[in-house]
């Protein structure tokens, strides 16, 4: 190429990456802020990354540059990690020669002796592909496979690796280009076969990037997979028996996904697979055999391929069993940790808290509940997220919490999952195939064959529930007294276990109550002031899901439950408050209004407000104990008062600190972006608020906000994140139904974003996948501005009804988003009727399909009566579907409903008769094709 580096700004550069990446260097870490300094200016010139490329490529250091192997090394990786940094950063500013310089280097770093230096050329050619497409670099896939292939036959075994390694990168960060079609071309096509190819390679780095790669795709419904799964599968077969684990690992992997994408496939060597599987579980590679576990869980799911498992059963369950002991190395890790309620927590130790998914305020479902896992973990197996900044070869600290088989995801959980859903298989089946291993180890006298025997009870809790209840009267008092087992991982699995028997417990009357179900609650209770804290956080969310379960049976006990957690509030450290959180709030929701008695409440609220006044604006706490005081307040309602004024100012605070932090990092690539679960928890607590302390007291509120209530609540609703969104919407709802008064000034600045948020084409490409949240709650908020702005409305009726109309009628679109969207609709017709009546030939077929599917809510009311009066507009346009309208007319149930709405839509539904009384010659004849039942209900609710 023509641009040649200069050799002193070679050097100068090198020593600089060299003394970046040196932090272990005294001398060096004295001029850390000169070297910074250093390298930001670098970072103006236009040709840095001409430099980066250069350095990173070149094996030998430059000419002049006193430096040793290994300090050559930092410089070349410290190279590398800027460059990925910067085409991520700089993309669209990076100049076409410097990006063509950069093409040049990556394909030599990938053929480079030094595995690091490999991976972080895999990592800008990724980088360089997420940015910019194929189309950026069309020759770099030709140049890698020609690279695994070998093709010129003096390729080395690292520049096939290495082409390997970035190959499989690119699949993994970037696998929607391999489906896109470029120039008529999708790549995938072209690529999948010598994926496949490549897994014959001599070397095992070669074959297993290969299965990583294809891994990546065989999830995924496509025409080349389709093509090439027979030829797929003969190599899975091959490369099953393979000598190196990695392989066998993603062969592992490869039929797990099959499972799901061609079960029709597997099902004709379901004997071998069992027999393949079993083995690699068995095996000493415990990540390996995680691999292996995870098929019983995949085909257990399977709505039709489970079945085939039937007769392997009484192989598999042993397995399973034994993979759920505590190995000798994992008991090790652990260590003594008996008594340890004093020991303050370290901060690694506590997992960052994820703020829970505001419900869709149309939904109604505010009942569900995560039921929780062995030792307080919940079910369902979640991925941690990882730094964007590092990939594969790049420095990043340890995280000591997975290195505790208690904390991560591994082969005994697994095993547990798979028993868990076998027992919901197979029922009374997989329960004789473990009764005698229940026997042989519930009382064994070595705790880890006694814990695994309690798991094992626990996991078989759902599906056997009917086959082991003959069974509780004499296990459940053993089980309360495991409560007291020296071992404390024995006392925290038997709280879990405990607590999925719970309901069985719970439904027993007079003296078996007192019998069972309290000396398990009790039992339960007292583990949550263990001297140990994974017990205590065992026996707190035992109980969580014990108070999920008993509801209402609860309230005789209020009075000690609420006492204990007082308690726990003042001897917790504090990664056991999230936990006990979860207590408070499940205790909440399931007995309601009851918390708002004097004598609990004047418990509660003093030691929550303790904690809370604590806890920071900056701590990750904030998520779980504001979600937790958001129920609270529903529970309380109107006597929440006395304590919302401070918590409502500072949630404003929080999301205006939130917001501001939001924009300096959005001007500044060093500030980091803050944590989107400020706004979402603090969104929602405001939402709880408003509800419960009603009109005035909201108002009140709101007027006194220590920042413009509504300014920062147009800013989140148009924030990029939808989860953020979805909040926003709801509170936006709530604002409509409580504090009117002050909304409406702020409509014109409302609606325009409302509408936009209703675009159908940008809802469709949203890639959350979270079930259209922001957008049910968004008709939900119109449908309630509707209601209050009345005929103010007119002014955007055109826009709501072309988005809302394309909502309901593309079957891409959430059953619950539609009717969401059709309630919204037939809601802006009790003010506009006239406005929506021309059109009403173009949705009503479809509304009146979706409000015959919702449920009697004063909402599908208030819809119901908005319809009726379009339809009195336009009753022409109802030719097609009439005869289903008077079926709902009859139908609706209106003895639920509250005067006025209750006699204000039996009015307007007898106005809608009358009009087609008069238009309609043989009415009572049209009427008749009605079943007897639903006319009978006509003529004794209407005049017809």
């Amino acid at each position: 190429m023509s641009w040649q580096p200069s050799q002193d700004s070679v050097r100068q550069l090198a020593a600089c990456l060299k003394d970046s990446l040196s932090g272990f260097d005294k001398n060096a870490q004295k001029n850390a802020e000169a070297v910074h300094q250093m390298l930001e200016q670098a970072k103006t010139s236009p040709d840095i990354n001409n430099y980066l490329a250069y350095l990173f490529s070149s094996n030998q250091p430059p000419e002049g540059l006193e430096c040793s192997e290994s300090d050559y090394h930092l410089v070349r990786s410290a190279a590398g990690i800027m460059l990925k940094n910067n085409v991520k950063a700089d993309w669209k500013t990076i100049p076409e020669e410097s990006l063509n310089f950069i093409k040049l280097a990556i394909p030599l770093g990938l053929q480079d002796k030094n595995t690091q230096i490999r991976n972080y050329a895999g990592n800008i050619a990724t980088e360089v592909i997420r940015m910019g497409g194929l189309l950026i670099w069309p020759d770099l896939l030709a140049q890698l496979l020609d690279l695994i292939g070998n093709t010129s036959g003096n390729v080395t075994n690292e520049a096939q690796e290495g082409a390997m390694s970035a190959m499989a990168k690119i699949c993994e960060d970037n696998p929607r280009v391999f489906m896109r079609e470029v120039n008529g071309q999708r790549p995938l096509n072209h690529v999948l076969p010598h994926l496949i190819a490549a897994t014959k390679s001599p070397l095992p780095k070669v074959r297993a990037g290969a299965l990583t790669s294809i891994n990546v795709f065989t999830p995924r419904a496509s025409q080349a997979m389709l093509n090439s799964i027979d030829d797929l599968l003969q190599h899975l077969f091959v490369l099953s028996s393979d000598n190196h684990p990695d392989v066998r690992r993603q062969v592992c992997r490869a039929f797990v996904h099959l499972v799901e994408t061609r079960p029709d496939k597997l099902q004709p060597h379901i004997d071998g697979l069992v027999d393949y599987i079993i083995s690699q579980q068995k095996g000493d590679d415990e990540d390996l055999a995680l691999e292996a576990a995870e098929f019983w869980l995949a085909v257990g799911e399977h709505h039709d391929l489970w079945q085939a498992l039937q007769p392997y059963l009484n192989k598999i369950i042993p397995v399973l069993l034994e993979c759920m002991v505590y190995s000798g190395e994992d008991i090790a890790i652990l260590g003594d940790e008996s008594d340890d309620e004093d020991t303050e927590d370290k901060e690694q130790d506590i997992k960052p808290a994820f703020a829970k998914k505001n419900l869709n305020r149309t939904n109604n479902a505010n009942g569900d509940s995560t039921e929780k896992n062995e030792g307080g973990d919940a079910q369902d197996k979640i991925s941690s997220g990882t730094d964007d900044e590092l990939e594969d070869g790049e420095i990043e600290e340890a995280d000591d919490g997975d290195d505790n088989p208690d904390e991560r995801w591994n082969l005994r959980k697994c095993s547990a999952a798979a028993l868990d859903v076998f027992a919901k298989d197979f029922r009374n089946a997989v329960f004789e195939s473990i009764f005698p291993y229940l026997s042989q180890n519930l009382k064994h006298q070595e705790w880890p064959h006694r814990e695994a025997a309690v798991l094992a009870l626990g996991a078989v809790a759902e599906g056997c529930m009917d086959i082991v209840v003959p069974h509780l009267p004499e296990l459940m008092p053993y089980l309360i007294s495991l409560l007291e087992d020296s071992e404390p991982l024995v006392r925290q699995i038997t709280c879990w276990t405990l607590g999925r028997y719970s309901e069985w417990a719970v439904e027993l009357s007079g003296s078996q109550k007192e019998q069972y179900f309290v000396p398990l609650m009790d039992g339960i209770l007292r583990k949550m002031l263990d001297k140990n804290k994974k017990v205590q956080a065992a026996g707190a969310s035992s109980f969580a899901n014990i108070e999920y379960k008993a509801g209402s049976h609860l309230e005789p006990y209020c009075g000690p439950i609420i006492q204990q957690f007082v308690r726990c509030f003042g001897k917790y450290k504090d990664k056991n408050m999230y936990v006990l959180y979860d207590c408070v709030q499940t205790l909440a929701e399931r007995t309601g209004s009851l918390l708002a008695t004097p004598e609990l409440k004047d418990q509660l609220m003093p030691a929550l407000n303790q904690r809370y006044n604590i806890v920071s604006d900056q701590s990750r706490e904030l998520f779980p104990l504001l979600e937790c005081l958001s129920y609270v307040a529903l529970a309380l309602g109107p006597s929440f008062a006395p304590y919302a004024s401070p918590i409502f100012a500072r949630c404003i605070n929080i999301i205006h600190m939130n917001l501001e932090q939001s924009l300096a990092a959005a001007s500044n690539v060093v500030v980091d972006s803050p944590d989107k679960d400020f706004l979402v928890t603090s969104l929602d607590l405001l939402s709880a608020i408003i509800q419960a302390l009603g009109e005035d007291r909201s108002t009140e509120l709101v007027k006194n906000s220590p920042q413009p209530f509504f300014e920062l609540l147009t800013f989140c609703m148009e924030d990029p994140a939808d989860e953020v969104r979805q909040s926003a919407y709801a509170l936006l709802g709530d604002c409509a139904r409580y504090v009117y008064p002050l909304m409406q000034p702020h409509l014109n600045a409302i609606l325009p974003i409302a509408l936009k948020q209703l675009d159908l084409d940008s809802m469709l490409d949203d890639e959350v996948g979270d079930g259209f949240g922001a957008y049910n709650n968004t008709c939900w908020s119109v449908g309630e501005i509707t209601i209050q702005y009345g005929k103010g409305m007119a002014q955007w009726v055109p826009g709501l009804l072309k988005h809302l109309v394309e909502i309901m009628s593309n079957p891409r679109v959430p059953k619950s988003l539609a009717e969401n969207a059709a309630t919204a609709l037939a809601r802006l017709g009790i003010e506009n009727s006239e406005l929506l009546a021309p059109a009403l030939p173009t949705f009503a077929e479809e509304l009146m399909t979706l409000m015959q599917q919702m449920d009697q809510t004063d909402e599908k009311a208030s819809a119901f009566k908005g319809f009726s009066m379009v339809v009195a507009q336009n009753p022409q346009a109802m030719e097609k579907v009439l005869l289903d309208y008077f079926v709902a007319v009859a139908q609706f149930e209106k003895d639920e409903l509250q005067n006025p709405l209750k006699q204000e839509l039996h009015d307007v539904c007898q106005h809608v008769l009358n009009v087609y009384k008069q238009l309609m010659p043989q009415f009572n004849e049209f009427l008749a094709q009605m079943r007897p039942q639903d006319l009978q209900k006509l003529t004794s609710s209407y005049s017809v």
